[in-house]
């Protein structure tokens, strides 16, 4: 069950020096707090010991921290593990963890279900329920067993980031603040299939990595796959992304999930180059996780290899993401989906 209390993770520094003014203690246990939630994480106001007993207390009667740990779990054989947790309103989303030699990456969520609907995405026929608060989405890295062991984040999991932007740098805003996690923007990738307006802001007030959900170059195609291209084109999309330097620091990234006998021709791979000619940036092809209903299906290991190289030696450097979690709920949505209906096995 979640609190009624309001939480005090996803506040920020200024945000907690107002609470502390509102029930009258001292400013500078908004420093102390904003240390034991993004330093320390305490799970409970009571583990905050350097401020008194009295201050706890009155702190408590309104405010809980807002750490809620997962209620299930899926194990891969390749160690990744996708965890479900609990957000408001009796809801739930998915987390991914992502070991991988000295890395370990986590693609967090920022919305139950979605508004996007792509053909793909097993998020979108959930429908959309909600979007997530800086609170529940911080909440898939505070209360993550593993995460001292994060090297990146990634928001590609449930939602559409641009969707709920305000949470979503909000939450970024603490990852990367000296008060918060203190972690570089490079250590982040906000991803987005592309929002009018939306967009622009984040490319604006973010230093974050960005990376664009691709999928087919060619607009009447992209739009049946993605119906949001309708709103924002993939053509306009690479036209704002050409008024940014991605040359230094930052990264842009193109997401393209390949599936057979649909993108991944040489007519695909021959507009891909035309699209982002003069681009500073990367593309990803993925391998395309079966869902249910969906007449789509992953392309051979030559096709994704013939596609790679073919971008590669006209310029666009192109690398084929390694195919993590397939023995479990791999494709979002997935698990988040199965609890709703109530179908998880839980192994004893």
């Amino acid at each position: 069950m979640i609190s009624q209390q309001k939480t005090l993770l996803g506040m920020t520094l200024d945000e907690l020096r107002q609470v502390c003014k509102e029930l009258g203690m001292p400013a500078f246990t908004g420093g102390q707090m904003a240390k034991w939630l993004y330093v320390h994480r305490v799970k409970e106001i009571d583990e905050m010991t350097d401020i008194s007993k009295a201050n706890r207390a009155r702190l408590s009667e309104s405010y809980t921290v807002g750490c809620h740990a997962p209620v299930d779990a899926q194990h891969s054989a390749d160690g990744t593990i996708k965890y479900l947790f609990p957000v408001a309103g009796g809801k739930f989303v998915e987390t991914v963890y992502l070991p991988e030699n000295d890395r370990a990456t986590l693609c967090v969520s920022c919305q139950v279900g979605c508004k996007m609907n792509c053909l793909f995405c097993q998020t979108g026929k959930q429908g959309f329920e909600g979007s997530l608060d800086a609170c529940d989405i911080l909440n898939q890295i505070y209360a993550l067993p593993e995460a001292d062991k994060l090297t990146n984040i990634v928001f590609m999991g449930q939602g559409e980031p641009m969707d709920n932007l305000d949470n979503v740098l909000r939450a970024t805003e603490i990852l990367t603040a000296d008060y918060g996690l203190a972690w570089s923007p490079k250590r982040i990738t906000v991803s987005s299939v592309g929002v009018k307006n939306k967009l622009k802001r984040f490319l604006e007030e973010s230093d974050c990595h960005v990376a664009i959900s691709l999928h087919s170059p060619i607009a009447e195609q992209r739009g049946e796959l993605m119906p949001a291209q309708k709103s924002m084109s993939i053509a306009e999309i690479v036209e704002l992304l050409r008024n940014y330097d991605f040359s230094r620091q930052r990264r842009l990234s193109f997401e393209y999930i390949v599936f057979g006998g649909v993108n991944d021709s040489a007519a695909h791979a021959r507009e891909i180059v035309k699209l982002l000619k003069g681009l500073d940036c990367r593309v990803n092809l993925i391998r395309f996780h079966q869902i249910p209903d969906v007449p789509l299906h992953g392309a051979d290991e030559k096709k994704m290899e013939e596609l790679r190289d073919y971008l590669t030696a006209h310029g666009v450097f192109t690398t084929i993401r390694a195919s993590r979690g397939e023995d479990i709920f791999a494709a979002c949505g997935l698990l988040s989906t199965s609890k709703k209906i109530g179908e998880i096995r839980h192994e004893r």
